[in-house]
């Protein structure tokens, strides 16, 4: 079972409000006069000694209550961080990547229940998208959008096309410095108005089921691919990623755990993500 990091940061700020609230709107109010009675008490028998004492979870509440709403406010309007766990998305993003996603671009939605309640956008071809996982929500993955609703996105011999139309694509040097695993090939796609890296191993001697797609794209889908071409469960495998899903637009690599581990890939840190 996945950790709902958002339900934790709503059930806790509804708390801590809560009590919040309670202590300015009953509690505090009790509390004075409490003291003033105490304060007629001890003015009568000649003593004037009244303590102020507030609860220990009323404390906690005020001190917390603001900081746990600006991280869930901060965290599920504008900006949320994610570690890349695996190497579908080579060369792109390696595994260890700690990455930044723009909750904005897509659209706000409120946290936990997902519900949209701001249109701002929608994605472009070529977008890394980081989205619920269809076949498990609790899930978070990260692919690329290569179709919009309406496009007829065929995948064959390794080579993508959209609307019938085959997608740029050029070799990279092997001498160009970019990580890549043995056996594959780099190459440079263009998407509309993005250019990015991909990695395939043999280029067009695709010959497995899923490495040959031929699909139109329902409306409020889309369809997504991992950079890492052979070596990504996308929607090749699961069909189509519903609008409903996505999360956000990743943009900016901000750590890399090789790089926290002394092993490289500090250059990577503050790398924005085409």
């Amino acid at each position: 079972m996945q950790f709902d990091f958002a339900a934790v940061l709503v059930l806790l700020t509804l708390v801590t409000g809560c009590v919040w609230l309670l202590d300015v709107l009953v509690l505090a109010r009790r509390r004075e006069r409490s003291l003033e009675f105490a304060a007629t008490v001890s003015e009568s028998s000649g003593e004037v000694r009244v303590t102020r004492h507030t609860p220990w979870y009323v404390d906690v509440s005020r001190s917390f209550f603001p900081v746990i709403l600006a991280v869930l406010v901060l965290r599920s309007f504008v900006v949320e961080p994610f570690r890349i766990p695996s190497g579908s998305m080579m060369p792109t993003l390696l595994a260890g990547d700690f990455i930044l996603v723009n909750k904005f671009s897509f659209g706000l939605r409120l946290p936990v229940i997902n519900t949209k309640v701001f249109d701002s956008g929608s994605p472009r071809r070529g977008d890394v998208a980081v989205f619920r996982y269809p076949e498990d929500p609790s899930v978070a993955f990260i692919k690329r959008i290569v179709g919009l609703p309406g496009d007829r996105v065929q995948y064959r011999n390794k080579r993508l096309y959209i609307n019938g139309e085959p997608v740029p694509l050029s070799s990279v040097a092997p001498s160009s410095g970019i990580p890549a695993e043995p056996g594959y090939g780099l190459f440079r796609e263009r998407l509309g108005e993005h250019e990015h890296l991909i990695q395939v191993r043999g280029l067009g001697g695709g010959s497995m089921s899923w490495d040959t797609v031929d699909y139109v794209v329902p409306p409020g889908h889309y369809f997504v691919m991992g950079d890492n071409r052979d070596n990504s469960r996308d929607s090749r495998f699961w069909g189509p990623l519903p609008e409903e899903n996505l999360i956000g637009k990743a943009f900016l690599i901000w750590m890399n755990w090789d790089c926290i581990t002394g092993n490289g890939n500090c250059k990577r840190i503050g790398s924005s993500i085409e």
